[in-house]
């Protein structure tokens, strides 16, 4: 698959997440864990996801993955036991999209490293996923993930 890779400003973006450390092989529980328990919890305030679900990447160990995982608010909640109240941040990310399945997205990972490396410029360390569409309800090859690298200034 070849990457369209870009540059783009982005607002920052209100979240309410989950993070843990785990193996890779726990992230589809992890995963669906988090993301019921904050869905949960935005129910119980009255309020909706203001996008589709993230993925937030703090490390790439597989065997001790920081991650977060949550949905972006509409303004500033607060968070309540397990689940923290964060942001995306703004400025400038690089990004692309990711068609298929997510055990291949390590070729758009590379894609847009490589890419980053081209242009001179340098992330943050922190990558995003964002899945703009559901597991359940599209065939595997036609699913959509949004990767954003915030970039150093």
């Amino acid at each position: 698959m070849t990457y369209h890779c870009e540059v783009k400003d982005v607002a920052p973006q209100p979240t309410l997440g989950i993070r843990r450390t785990i193996s890779i092989e726990n992230i589809s529980t992890m995963l669906g864990e988090a993301y019921g328990a904050v869905a949960q919890y935005l129910g119980e305030l009255g309020e909706y996801p203001a996008g589709p679900p993230y993925a937030a990447y703090y490390n790439d160990d597989m065997q001790n993955l920081d991650i977060e995982a949550g949905f972006p608010v509409a303004r500033e909640l607060e968070g309540r036991d397990q689940i923290e109240a964060g942001t995306i941040p703004g400025g400038e990310a690089a990004t692309c999209m990711h068609i298929g399945p997510y055990d291949e997205i390590e070729a758009a990972y590379a894609a847009l490293t490589e890419w980053i490396e081209d242009q001179g410029r340098e992330p943050t360390g922190i990558c995003y996923e964002m899945y703009l569409n559901d597991p359940d309800e599209v065939p595997p090859e036609e699913l959509q993930t949004q990767i954003l690298f915030p970039l150093k200034s």
